[in-house]
């Protein structure tokens, strides 16, 4: 079963753009999906199907994509998942959480945050698309 939790935002943006630049119906066909109704990802004005999404993001970020039967039959919050990572998702009945409100606190005094690092890019294998161990040699590919 395939975990989602190295996935990020940027990973999403990069399947996306995959997504885009194959077109839908390749996009689903390579990577073994078929349109699931009623759970989508809107960005930028545009909808997606976000299982398939969330499973290629799932290979930016591990350098292998979930498999459909792993993300099938509620095994995987798909919207919750994205909605986490800032997009915007409907449907998905089951596979979606409600948001519960927090109790209200006492507002904390600010405190100087530090500028966050942007978030490197994982060294991926421009052969095999796998991730790059440290040494940056694919154990795959040589």
């Amino acid at each position: 079963m395939a975990t989602f939790s190295s996935v990020t935002a940027r990973h999403v943006h990069a399947a996306i753009s995959e997504h885009d630049d194959r077109g839908a119906q390749a996009f689903l066909r390579l990577y073994g999906f078929t349109p699931t109704p009623g759970i989508t990802v809107t960005y930028e004005g545009k909808s997606y199907d976000a299982t398939a999404i969330l499973a290629v993001a799932h290979r930016y970020a591990t350098g292998r994509a979930a498999l459909p039967e792993e993300m099938g039959s509620g095994k995987v919050a798909v919207a919750a998942l994205l909605s986490k990572r800032g997009f915007e998702v409907s449907g998905g009945g089951s596979t979606t959480t409600t948001a519960r409100r927090a109790p209200q606190r006492a507002p904390r005094p600010a405190t100087p945050r530090r500028s966050q690092e942007p978030e490197k890019p994982t060294p991926v294998c421009p052969t095999c698309f796998m991730a790059l161990p440290a040494t940056g040699v694919c154990d795959s590919c040589g």
